[in-house]
């Protein structure tokens, strides 16, 4: 049996422990040295929330309501991690009646696999299959995140959209996997230019690109993504039926806004938006601003 459990009477104490929950409780430096019984283990819930705990609340109240017969049953998923391991579990509380006294079952599983592989599912729609970099999905999050950050803060913010030049004549000339491993070789750049929690790289869709940048002026994105445009020209990737370049190329629009309640992240993605095909319409291989 891998679950602890524990028998607790109407007023908390344990009535009975499994050799699991005796051996958890030694393996993790639990203060108490014999078998449980009699201990309260509300009581031990409370002084957990007077630790900082902030799970056992929830673990008190449920148990409340089971008790008194407002829930049924009553499940709480909570961390409980040691700076050498990720452990999550689910602690289940359920009724139990012996000759018309109430006892509740308590029992706690060890549900870290799961949890692990939840978080990497969650992961994964976070990040482009491709890249390895946020999707636009995450980008559309972040961006209203980041602009209620900086409004609040009366931080400038700029963001960038960056375009392969003329990508389908890349794929046209050499190929799809070649095309793929362009967006990988950019998309791994685009790394180099995220430093902050502030600031995000995204693949924003096909061969666009996007870079945001919190609390930065147009003065000082436009650096950077002249820095961008320079290293990615850099990679010397084949290009050579491009009008532009004989290499592969990319055509930037950089816009800054300071956000307010007044304005919104929309308007700083349609700025961005049009600095690029202003850039595109001048020649491409370079940056607008």
């Amino acid at each position: 049996m891998t679950e602890r459990i524990a028998v607790i009477d109407e007023q908390g104490e344990i009535q009975y422990v499994n050799d699991r929950w005796s051996s958890y409780g030694h393996d993790n430096g639990s203060n108490i040295q014999h078998n449980w019984l009699g201990i309260n283990y509300i009581n031990e819930c409370e002084n957990a929330s007077v630790r900082g705990d902030v799970t056992s609340k929830s673990a008190i109240n449920g148990i409340s309501n089971v008790i008194n017969k407002n829930m049924a049953t009553f499940h709480l998923e909570y961390p409980c991690h040691s700076p050498e391991k990720i452990q999550w579990f689910i602690m289940t509380v359920t009724p139990l009646e012996i000759n018309e006294t109430i006892y509740c079952v308590i029992s706690h599983q060890d549900i870290t696999e799961r949890k692990l592989a939840e978080d990497t599912v969650k992961s994964l729609a976070r990040i482009d299959w491709l890249t390895d970099i946020p999707n636009r999905r995450t980008f559309n999050t972040f961006i209203h995140e980041e602009w209620k950050r900086c409004a609040r803060l009366n931080t400038p913010m700029s963001l960038a959209f960056i375009d392969i030049d003329h990508f389908k004549l890349l794929n046209d000339t050499y190929g799809h996997h070649y095309g793929d491993t362009c967006l990988t070789k950019v998309g791994e750049l685009l790394k180099g230019f995220v430093k902050r929690p502030t600031d995000m790289c995204a693949r924003y869709g096909g061969e666009e690109f996007v870079l945001v940048w919190g609390n930065t002026s147009l003065e000082q994105s436009t650096k950077l993504v002249e820095k961008v445009l320079q290293e990615i020209t850099s990679l010397n990737m084949p290009n050579n039926k491009s009008p532009t370049s004989d290499f592969l190329t990319v055509s930037i629009g950089v816009a800054e806004m300071l956000p307010d309640r007044a304005n919104s992240a929309s308007e700083l993605i349609v700025n961005a938006d049009r600095k690029l095909y202003k850039s595109k319409i001048s020649g491409r291989n370079r940056v607008e601003n």
